[in-house]
């Protein structure tokens, strides 16, 4: 019986002291964990998050904030003309091209030149003058010239300047009273004619692009422009192929552009060629006039005993011809990127090859079989060009071991050529300074739209991550490519397009920085299933025993106070 009495005794009951020590003991735990621990883990666990201007990213993207326009400037030189018929065939003509007109994104503005002197080059290029000035470019000067033996217009555009000469009988001189004269719709045809490819491919701009749309309602701007179309009814279907064509095959635009002139040979020769002057030649004038678009560096090599990839097709010998022929299905696999030391990029831009490849004597002279060229186009890629050089001697043929500028000529004038397609250029007219300025439209205009793009990813991304961080310089970068934007799309609407597209290159330049921040791409690859995963180790062998002694001491509590409430 006092074994089992005591079995049943119960432990002495603590001392005041020991639960006041004991509470004190946990009440300390959880106060370091709360006023010291939590602070701390939150500062440094926390993702900054620069605050970045959503609605407007979002509004740039959906074309709502900016529409890009081209209002062209057309001066109108009259030197056999008095003042006031001068401005009566302005208005007439004006009046005729808005008729024809059907893309109202691409509108021609006729002026008369304030003295009937020829223009600058300066003036007729474009170039900082007006941009420094704030004057719209003048895109096109036409001179009106009269000529005696003619029976109807006729009009010329010079190859090296922007300056189309009409030639008319002074017969045709509208009287103050034709509403709707014939020298009249003549000029306005041969504008409409000179600028419809670029009304096509700023047209095929827009409608890929988020913001293009015929029937997209836009608030119309301050100064009451009219609101763009993106589609043109008048585009054949011939050119729209083309140009469709000539937009797969250009080169994404790039700041700075890296060219590769490569010999290749599958023999010991020709071993050495004058590329330097053939670059300086033929190359060199091309690369200045596009100087305010894009930058260029120029490198060169020599590969000999370059031979075909084990899997290529060989050429095969064409008795019709009489000569090796490529089949155009094989050109794909001409180049050998296995064994030719071909860099697909120098530096952070892209990279256009011309590869010279001067067969075999034995497989000399070489063709493409269905055309009988010897040259084609990479897309997005380079060009090549077959130099088949005459042979020296019927009974031992070889190639020669130097190519001069000379052998070097057709090549490099087919490089040229196909460095305007790789770039962009449009393929009319035959003005290269004319189609240089169609291009820096339509750089502008695709600089523009891809910027604003950008933006509304960015924005899309932010809002779908939060978890992602967003540091302080991509706020910087968004915030210059806002600024840059509507710079830009001020000077498209105001016709300066040189200065539009210097604006456009830093929108876009600063809006992939932004959205390509190595932090914030980083912060995606940690999901929280990863932060559970470190936390419980740490957090289970001590947080388990600290909230086992704060419930038993809150339990304690609430048993004190409803022992205190059962008392009398």
């Amino acid at each position: 019986m006092s074994s089992k009495t005591g079995a049943r005794r119960l432990p002495p009951p603590e001392r005041p002291e020991a639960i006041q020590t004991r509470f004190k003991v946990i009440a300390a735990f959880w106060a370091v964990i709360i006023f010291l621990g939590l602070p701390i883990w939150w500062k440094t666990t926390s993702i900054y998050r620069a605050s970045l201007p959503i609605q407007d990213m979002v509004e740039w993207a959906d074309g709502k904030t900016c529409r890009p326009v081209f209002p062209l400037q057309i001066r109108f030189e009259t030197p056999s003309l008095p003042e006031s018929e001068a401005n009566h065939l302005l208005r007439t003509t004006q009046h005729t091209l808005d008729d024809l007109n059907e893309f109202s994104a691409h509108h021609l503005r006729l002026k008369l030149s304030d003295n009937n002197t020829a223009a600058s080059h300066e003036e007729i290029l474009g170039q900082s003058q007006s941009v420094a000035s704030g004057k719209a470019d003048t895109t096109l000067t036409v001179r009106l010239l009269p000529q005696e033996d003619l029976a109807a217009p006729r009009s010329k555009l010079h190859p090296g300047t922007t300056q189309l000469d009409v030639y008319y009988p002074p017969s045709q001189i509208p009287p103050p009273s034709a509403s709707n004269p014939p020298l009249s719709t003549y000029i306005a045809g041969e504008l409409q004619n000179l600028f419809t490819e670029e009304k096509a491919i700023i047209g095929q701009i827009l409608s890929d692009s988020n913001t293009g749309g015929a029937n997209t309602n836009i608030p119309p701007s301050s100064n009451n422009q009219q609101q763009p179309s993106a589609t043109i009814n008048s585009i054949t279907p011939q050119l729209a192929e083309r140009i469709t064509r000539r937009l797969r095959r250009s080169m994404k635009y790039a700041e700075t552009y890296h060219l590769a002139f490569s010999l290749f040979t599958p023999g010991a020769e020709p071993s050495s060629w004058d590329v330097k002057a053939a670059v300086e030649e033929y190359i060199s004038p091309l690369l200045e006039a596009f100087a305010p678009i894009s930058n260029f560096t120029v490198d060169t090599q020599v590969q000999l005993y370059a031979t075909f990839a084990p899997t290529a097709p060989l050429p095969e010998y064409d008795e019709a011809q009489a000569a090796w022929t490529l089949k155009k299905e094989d050109l794909s696999a001409f180049i050998n990127a296995a064994e030719w030391p071909l860099s697909p990029s120098i530096g952070n831009g892209p990279t256009i090859n011309f590869i010279l490849y001067v067969p075999a004597p034995s497989q000399s002279p070489m063709v493409v079989k269905e055309s009988g060229s010897t040259s084609w186009i990479i897309p997005q890629w380079g060009g090549v060009f077959l130099l088949n050089p005459p042979l020296s001697a019927a009974d031992h043929p070889s190639n020669p071991p130097h190519l001069s500028q000379e052998a070097l000529r057709p090549a490099f004038l087919t490089f040229s050529h196909q460095l305007l397609i790789l770039l962009g250029a449009p393929a009319t007219p035959t003005s290269l300074p004319f189609r240089l300025q169609t291009l820096i439209r339509i750089r502008a205009a695709a600089l523009l739209l891809s910027a604003s793009s950008t933006m509304g990813s960015l924005a899309r991304l932010t809002e779908s991550l939060p978890s992602i961080p967003i540091p302080a310089n991509v706020a910087t970068s968004v915030s210059t490519t806002l600024s840059h934007l509507a710079t830009a799309c001020e000077h498209l609407r105001e016709g300066r397009f040189q200065a539009a597209l210097v604006d456009a290159r830093v929108a876009e330049k600063e809006a992939e920085r932004s959205f390509f921040e190595k932090s914030m791409v980083g912060q995606v690859y940690f999901p929280d299933e990863h932060k559970v995963a470190v936390y419980l180790p740490l957090l289970g062998p001590i947080g388990v025993p600290l909230l086992v002694g704060l419930l038993k001491e809150l339990k304690r509590v609430v048993t004190g106070l409803k022992a205190k409430k059962r008392r009398p």
